[in-house]
């Protein structure tokens, strides 16, 4: 890949899991990075320590003077900023299509009109697929959100893409599978395996083990997204991003349990299923690879050793596990 000396480059929600990854990769090739992050969940440690080329904006993407100031001079926006955690969206869904929707309009328009912009890199999620009517899923796949998150995201997508054709601003949209690795800010189902494995629980409790779901390690998520930024037939497109293969939450309890050295059993609970799930995902990387140049190099059990051995140093605490949610407790206290 090319050298990105001194380009000035834009990474909103870069202290987070993927955009702290992206903005690592941009420093080492030389960009002059500015992290947009209100660091509700990302965390200033996991961006590069005393780098020049590194400049840290603290602010929500919901505000126009500071996503104004953030933008400006930039040639390169990467936009991860987002509210990303499923479960959280059952409750405060007006949040989610406030920061998801409104918040990703505020930066594209805010990015079209700075005139200094090249490239709006738009990052989407595999959730606006909802379940898969076929294997593996392309960028052809209908599109049915099954979680408030996914529908605010899938609006924010075709914002994105609106804009691009009435404006002739150039966008790429790239569309994320299951991401994992060190770093992680939210409870996702691999940190939630490794915290259960890791307090010597020799029985996980969790929901759905029959889902499927195709990881990709964070490294190989951001080198498809930076690839994005010079790939000139990615513009206006859409551009899946996965390894090509699915893993059972089932076998993915026991790859982890067997890295740890841990014999483990499985307790279903009920509770812990999210309601209206998403019951398989499985990603064509195809397209990616033909315009991006990109194909992963990590294999989920490589990838799930370097993330256990991140964990084992980094001991994180997650609040509460979700329990699943249900009408009735709406006048409930959490």
């Amino acid at each position: 890949m090319s050298d990105f000396q001194d380009r000035r480059i834009l990474v909103t929600g870069g202290a987070g899991f993927i955009g702290s990854e992206v903005v690592t990769q941009l420093i080492k090739k030389n960009a002059m990075v500015t992290v947009l992050d209100n660091f509700s969940s990302g965390k200033k440690q996991y961006l590069p320590k005393k780098s020049k080329k590194l400049k840290i904006i603290k602010g929500d993407i919901k505000n126009e003077k500071i996503v104004e100031k953030a933008v400006k001079n930039q040639e390169v926006v990467i936009h991860l900023a987002a509210l990303p955690f499923i479960p959280d969206s059952y409750y405060y869904p007006a949040e989610f299509f406030n920061v998801n929707t409104i918040g990703s309009v505020n930066l594209l328009w805010k990015s079209i009109k700075s005139n200094t912009s090249q490239r709006f890199i738009h990052i989407s999620t595999s959730e606006v697929y909802g379940t898969a009517q076929f294997i593996p899923m392309d960028e052809n796949h209908p599109t049915a959100p099954h979680s408030t998150y996914a529908v605010s995201k899938l609006a924010g997508d075709r914002v994105a893409f609106t804009l691009h054709k009435e404006n002739g601003f150039p966008v790429v949209i790239i569309r994320p599978f299951n991401s994992y690795g060190p770093r992680y800010t939210e409870p996702y189902i691999i940190p939630e395996i490794l915290s259960q494995v890791l307090n010597g629980n020799k029985q996980l409790t969790l929901g759905n083990i029959e889902a499927t779901r195709d990881f990709t390690y964070v490294s190989d998520t951001a080198d498809a997204i930076i690839r994005s930024i010079d790939a000139k037939k990615a513009i206006g497109e859409i551009v899946n991003v996965g390894s090509g293969y699915e893993t059972s939450i089932r076998d993915l309890a026991f790859k982890i349990a067997k890295i740890a050295k841990k014999k483990i059993k499985i307790k279903y609970d009920e509770g812990r299923e999210r309601p209206y799930d998403v019951n398989r995902l499985c990603c064509n990387n195809k397209k990616a690879k033909n315009l991006l140049g990109w194909k992963p190099k990590i294999s989920i059990n490589s990838g799930l050793r370097k993330t256990f051995d991140w964990a084992t140093k980094n001991r994180i605490v997650f609040r509460t596990p979700f329990k699943r949610f249900y009408y009735k407790g709406l006048t409930q206290k959490r």
